[in-house]
């Protein structure tokens, strides 16, 4: 339960502990634990880890180290113990029962977290599939009241209890698959409707460029300040940002107009993060369509962070799972304010740079054009007198050089795309 201090939620204590199988990358996976922990609004007073060949099944913890987080938490008095890793049903009662805690793993955090943010229908909805399907294997008959019945009688009463048990855990699973079915059918009609506006934008003609990475990197950042820097009507475009873990679950799409008529579609992606549930990847297939379909990635990284290589190792994995390879990129080495290098600095497809600075985003806008407009053409079209909506089209989605109206017709300098190149072939001189 939060208490109202100064208008301000009081913080759960919480302890956070996770058992380490020689994993090189243990103490990154445990300072990315705290942080999702603090971004639930738990304030963690301590921690514990176990080195250890093997998790033992029914506790997690050797009972030895379970003993030594009782004893901790007696000191610090934490209402909630946060575990590393995804436990199973009977792990958690275990650890409960001994240590008196609340257990809450690792994915049981972030869907928490998911559940806290998501804005937007869909997202909701993504949220709570992945929930229920977190939920429907951990269903157990202990957990039915019928079940406490089940040591009264005779063998006969003892079955027929047992029994009703059974039925009433049956009963669950279904309710829950029923609920999972309508909930997968509503986001596909979601999708439909994602899929026509998604359509319409590559319709357009205008390149697809999305912000993809590791959560709080600063992709919203860099979004608004692309729009700061280029649209006079930026304030009213903002998207959310906030200095913390998954401060936005929903995909937001803006177009960013550059100078010299050079403009292209922008999507900020949801963020990813190690250990990211199975079922959220999954769940968020359709959010993540626009990284799918982009014709150029931006990988934002924070470059301020000594983790900053397994974040990007992180962002290459979930994109694998989402079968999103061999696309062009470009990684972002973002926050380079809090390092002490300087910037912007722009080597190959990289980018060092900070989402703050001005000219630091006029390098990267610079970077973007020299990726996605690359395999533009500049050609000379000679258009009808009469023909304002091909000229419209072309001050739309081309970059007009020149224009001269003349007598034998509208005679335009213009870069297209190869698309567009394709439609204008017989206006060509």
């Amino acid at each position: 339960m939060n208490y109202l201090i100064n208008n301000q939620p009081k913080k759960t204590k919480a302890f956070i502990a996770g058992v380490n199988l020689n994993d090189p990358n243990f103490d990154y996976y445990m300072t990315e634990l705290r942080e999702l922990a603090l971004a639930n609004n738990l304030d963690v007073v301590g921690q514990a880890s176990q080195k250890a060949e093997n998790i033992v099944s029914g506790t997690y913890f050797g009972v030895g180290k379970i003993n030594q987080i009782k004893n901790m938490a007696r000191e610090l008095y934490p209402k909630v113990l946060v575990i590393n890793d995804e436990l199973s049903p009977t792990q958690i009662r275990n650890i409960e029962g001994m240590t008196k805690l609340k257990v809450l793993d690792r994915t049981e955090l972030i869907l928490e977290i998911f559940s806290n943010r998501a804005r937007s229908r869909q997202a909701k909805l993504q949220v709570q599939l992945a929930r229920l399907q977190y939920e429907l294997p951990r269903l157990h008959p202990s957990e039915n009241n019928l079940d406490q019945q089940r040591g009264s009688g005779g063998a006969s009463g003892g079955f027929a209890n047992r029994g009703s048990g059974e039925t009433k855990l049956e009963l669950n699973r279904r309710t829950i698959g029923k609920q999972i079915s309508a909930i997968k059918k509503e986001l596909k009609d979601i999708s439909k409707q994602e899929e026509i506006k998604s359509a319409r934008r590559n319709n357009s003609c205008l390149p697809q460029v999305a912000l993809v990475g590791y959560t709080n990197a600063g992709k919203s950042t860099t979004m608004n300040e692309l729009l700061n820097v280029f649209s006079d009507e930026a304030n009213k475009k903002q998207v959310f940002e906030k200095d913390m873990l998954f401060a936005t679950l929903d995909t937001s799409v803006r177009r960013i107009d550059l100078k010299d008529d050079l403009s292209f579609i922008l999507s900020d992606t949801v963020g990813f993060i190690s250990k990211l549930p199975h079922n959220l990847v999954e769940s968020f297939k359709a959010t993540l369509q626009e990284a799918k379909d982009a014709d150029l990635l931006i990988n934002v990284v924070d470059a301020s962070d000594h983790n900053m290589v397994q974040m990007v190792k992180t962002t290459q994995k979930v994109l694998a799972e989402l079968n999103i390879t061999d696309m062009p990129m470009i990684t972002a080495y973002n926050k380079a304010d809090l390092t002490e290098r300087n910037y912007p600095q722009i080597e190959g497809n990289d980018i060092l740079y900070s989402a703050k600075d001005p000219e630091s985003i006029r390098q990267l806008a610079n970077l973007i054009v020299k990726r996605v407009f690359d395999n533009y053409e500049k050609v000379n079209l000679v258009l009808p007198l009469s023909d304002g909506k091909n000229l419209a089209y072309l001050h739309e989605y081309g970059q007009i050089l020149s224009e001269d109206f003349k007598d034998d017709g509208i005679h335009v300098t213009v870069r297209l795309s190869p698309k567009d190149l394709d439609k204008f072939k017989t206006n060509a001189i």
